[in-house]
């Protein structure tokens, strides 16, 4: 298999926004490691012997639920611990497992930005692949100038799966993911917007990127808690999924 390269990112402060409720919130996060590059049709077809008909693109037309299998089967395949433990189609993530994982949402924005400011790490026509570019399936990866953590593609080509819950309140189980796609526009191609799905929704311009860490603790992860979760559920959403303000 064409392994799969990780960076280590080093631990650091983001300002996440809420779009529903009009709030932002600081995220406190320690170091992690996280792919250079999107998951390839080559490396999902050698660990979950799928078809690669276009090995160096991005694996893309996976759901949540296949990409945190994914990441359970890569973690086996290195001998490393699970990071996900099962219950049917209920997941649940061991915060202390080093093994493969998906980054949280706080843990992608951060790696995004790469201490940027902007929506973009970078001019958009030379970091992603976007509606601009006229093509119509995703590209192959690393194609586009990286940022300055040294990923590629974190902007436009396919979005990408993160671990957390979209917004309980108005949307249950739904998952998000990040990034942009190659036929989305500059307004959807930036380093804030949220989109998500529910967790066996698959689409065309969808994949993933691994991430891995390992944390002692009983509260927030990376930006993410169980907890948070359950009183999130309990609010009364208002927006429709993926919306985003004109900001940032």
């Amino acid at each position: 298999m064409d392994d799969i390269e990780l960076r280590r990112i080093p631990g650091g402060t983001i300002v996440l926004q809420d779009a529903r409720t009009k709030t932002q919130r600081t995220v406190d996060l320690e170091s992690f490691e996280i792919g250079v590059y999107p998951v390839t049709q080559e490396q999902l077809s050698e660990v979950l012997d799928s078809p690669a008909p276009h090995p160096r693109r991005p694996a893309t037309d996976i759901s949540w639920l296949r990409a945190v299998h994914f990441c359970n089967a890569l973690s086996e395949w290195e001998g490393l611990e699970h990071a996900y433990l099962f219950d049917g189609e209920d997941v649940t993530w061991d915060v202390s497992s080093d093994g493969f994982r998906l980054p949280t949402e706080a843990e992608w924005e951060f790696a995004c930005r790469a201490d940027s400011t902007g929506p973009h790490y970078a001019p958009l026509t030379d970091a992603a692949w976007t509606s601009a570019d006229g093509v119509t399936t995703p590209q192959a990866v690393g194609g586009k100038l990286p940022n300055l953590f040294g990923l590629f593609d974190m902007l436009g080509n396919a979005w990408e799966w993160c671990w957390d819950l979209l917004d309980p309140a108005r949307y249950d189980e739904y998952r998000t993911f990040r990034g942009g796609g190659f036929a989305d526009d500059a307004w959807s191609v930036r380093a804030s917007v949220r989109r998500g799905g529910a967790p066996r929704m698959h689409h065309p311009d969808v994949g993933m990127r691994v991430a891995r860490g390992g944390f002692d603790t009983d509260g927030a992860v990376q930006g993410w808690s169980d907890a948070v979760d359950r009183e999130r559920a309990l609010q009364d959403g208002s927006s429709p999924v993926g919306w985003t303000p004109r900001r940032r």
